[in-house]
């Protein structure tokens, strides 16, 4: 006859409690361990931002999806590119946005790489002053790999003489994939 309270080794609920035992405590660990962190991402990654980060959800800094993107403020920017037709609406996070919900401090050189490793690197002060935006939508249309996407920093050349030059046309990175902020 069983105790109260007390289960016998061969009770299969009795394991099963034994189990939550030992695995719940290790859980709350881990719990507590990522409280105030960032979520993982539930969709495919589109951008991993590496640098002394407050916020990750990774061991090598912060990957999002687009619903997380899409979660953060948006902001428009309608201007004209080196290599589209006329002026352009784009749409999507200020880069300044992103680095401060991620707590990005004492960071100088923003380093940006493309789908097809290329890469650049910036002052980070320059593009949080010029506006850099981590454009997803153009005209009202996500973009793809085939039109720059699904991420483009873009900036708004037209609003800022300074910026019209090959210099600055070089750190608009399209198939943006990676920051690093260093």
């Amino acid at each position: 006859m069983k105790k109260p309270g007390h289960f016998r080794s061969s009770d299969g609920l009795g394991r099963k409690l034994r189990r939550l035992v030992i695995v719940l405590p290790m859980l709350l660990v881990a719990t507590v361990a990522f409280a105030g962190n960032l979520a993982a991402p539930s969709g495919p990654v589109l951008l991993t931002i590496s640098g002394n980060l407050e916020k990750t959800n990774h061991d090598t800094g912060a990957t999002f999806d687009e619903a997380m993107l899409s979660a953060l403020p948006q902001h428009r920017i309608e201007t004209s590119t080196p290599w589209t037709d006329s002026k352009n609406v784009f749409e999507g996070v200020l880069l300044s946005d992103l680095l401060d919900f991620l707590g990005v401090k004492d960071a100088q050189t923003l380093r940006a790489v493309a789908l097809n490793e290329y890469e650049i690197a910036s002052p980070l002060s320059e593009a949080i002053e010029h506006g850099a935006l981590l454009a997803m939508r153009m005209d009202g249309k996500a973009l793809t790999r085939r039109d720059k996407g699904p991420i483009w920093i873009v900036y708004p050349r037209d609003d800022n003489p300074r910026i019209q030059d090959e210099r600055h046309d070089a750190r608009w990175v399209w198939q943006l994939t990676r920051i690093e902020v260093q």
